[in-house]
């Protein structure tokens, strides 16, 4: 006799939480510089390594970079993806840095499935390799290079609102052990990162900072008020001071739209002399 209803509904409803993809978004600092022992940039190795530490091993991750934008969402399906250095002025050794993880053309034509799905047209680009976003931060989370890896571009319109709504495609995904990594940075304003640290610029970074992690982490908020913050992020303290332009910043967005909730844990850190964070759901 098969199991009582109730029972196997509760069993489905487990699946089904197990399936649902993690999501991450980190701050991934400058250019290649966490990779060439930066001492700006230590405290951010530490806890990506420390967010390893926390999170069980992926199967398979969905990398949406700030540096990828294109006219539609764009999934990379190549199955041996090679690398863009898309930075400049670097050490010669940082463009000898190696990541050959595989690829996974079937997670990405499920990834377009969903979205068209969901009424947003997608495309599919099989030429076009990972840039820093991606291989930086992963060669810290898993030097190894074998989980197999997509990436996804953001769109070049730069809607808080389309950005979120790709989030929620996302959640769709049904596969165990997927983490869905949104890499952008909380703060970035070039500028200011090479400026001399005066008073007024480090209390408007960290307003917006106190902003952002109220945001993603208060429980007492509620869903529609969250998602309306996050919309309406521009109005926040200091708001253009801290994102003069948005990329950046809306791979959080893609983060929330997965998971669309508060944060289980939020990681508060000093990154090129300014406060930054990254929030794990």
């Amino acid at each position: 006799m098969g199991a009582p209803l109730n029972m196997r509904l509760w069993h489905r409803e487990v699946e089904m939480k197990h399936k649902r993809p993690r999501a991450l978004f980190l701050s991934h600092g400058g250019g290649p510089m966490p990779l060439l022992d930066d001492p700006l940039h230590r405290e951010m190795v530490e806890k990506l390594r420390l967010i390893a530490g926390r999170i069980s091993r992926p199967s398979a991750i969905i990398v949406v970079s700030a540096h990828w934008e294109e006219n539609l969402p764009t999934v990379n399906a190549s199955a041996s993806p090679s690398l863009i250095y898309d930075y400049y002025g670097f050490p010669e050794e940082s463009y000898d840095i190696q990541y050959p993880c595989p690829g996974e053309p079937l997670l990405a034509e499920q990834v377009r499935g969903l979205l068209n799905k969901a009424g947003i047209e997608s495309d599919i680009d099989t030429q076009r390799g990972f840039d820093h976003g991606l291989f930086v931060p992963l060669k810290i989370i898993y030097p190894e290079a074998d989980i197999p890896c997509i990436q996804l571009s953001l769109v070049n319109n730069l809607d808080p609102v389309e950005h979120i709504n790709i989030g929620k495609a996302l959640a769709g995904l049904e596969r165990d052990d997927l983490l869905i990594i949104g890499s952008g940075f909380s703060f970035h304003n070039l500028r200011a990162f090479y400026a001399p640290s005066e008073p007024d610029s480090d209390a408007m970074n960290r307003a917006f900072e106190q902003w952002l992690m109220d945001t993603c982490t208060n429980t007492a908020v509620d869903e529609d008020e969250r998602s309306q913050r996050l919309i309406h992020w521009s109005q926040a303290p200091f708001a253009r001071y801290c994102h003069p332009r948005e990329e950046h910043l809306l791979p959080l967005h893609v983060c929330y739209g997965v998971a669309q909730s508060a944060c289980s844990e939020c990681f508060v850190l000093t990154i090129m002399n300014k406060q930054s964070s990254m929030y794990l759901w």
